[in-house]
């Protein structure tokens, strides 16, 4: 292994850290845009659906070919990480509020999942929760989160629609939705 390939955790582990502060700065606040457009027609294919497929912890198999239709939330996240702990009801309310949408929070750190079960219970949510091996690849079409919390917004066809750095809010996803539905005259 190579000097590179050993400390790659390690600098993750830290661009991670850093970006769960106490305080989010203002510029880390606002939504970062994914570079995931419309293709025109017959010039660039669209982007392809996403193959996600990962069993949770109460749950059962969360596998996002079978939420074609609906909108995805495939939300990064930490128990360490404030930011992502400030977020998570509010993505509760907004997985309860809408049937078209479904979250999945990956949480992204090394844990046992009967350690996690028991932080889920002092910071319950209604939306399933898989535990993601920081050392495995991710799933073609995703990268590995640049910070956490990182939130992917995952059209009804599988696609991401965009993506957030830093934390996101049930308001910013329903603004995403509602100009994503407008674009699409819907």
């Amino acid at each position: 292994m190579s000097r590179a390939e050993r400390i790659a955790p390690f600098l993750l582990a830290a661009l991670a850290l850093a970006a769960c502060g106490d305080e989010t700065p203002p510029a880390a606040s606002a939504p970062e845009s994914a570079a995931v457009a419309p293709a025109p027609a017959g010039d660039v294919p669209a982007p392809a659906p996403l193959a996600l497929s990962v069993e949770t912890l109460d749950h059962g198999r969360f596998d996002l070919a079978s939420e074609r239709g609906r909108w995805v939330v495939l939300n990064y996240w930490a128990t360490w990480c404030a930011p992502c702990l400030k977020e998570m009801p509010d993505l509760d309310a907004f997985a309860s509020a809408r049937e078209d949408v479904r979250v999945l929070g990956l949480a992204y750190e090394e844990i046992a999942a009967d350690d996690m079960r028991g932080f889920l219970q002092e910071h319950p949510v209604g939306y399933p929760i898989a535990i993601v091996d920081v050392y495995a690849p991710p799933p073609p079409g995703l990268e590995a989160p640049r910070g956490l919390p990182m939130t992917h917004l995952v059209g009804p066809d599988g696609a991401i629609v965009r993506s957030f750095l830093g934390p996101v809010t049930g308001a910013d996803l329903e603004a995403e939705i509602a100009a994503a539905a407008s674009e699409a005259g819907t």
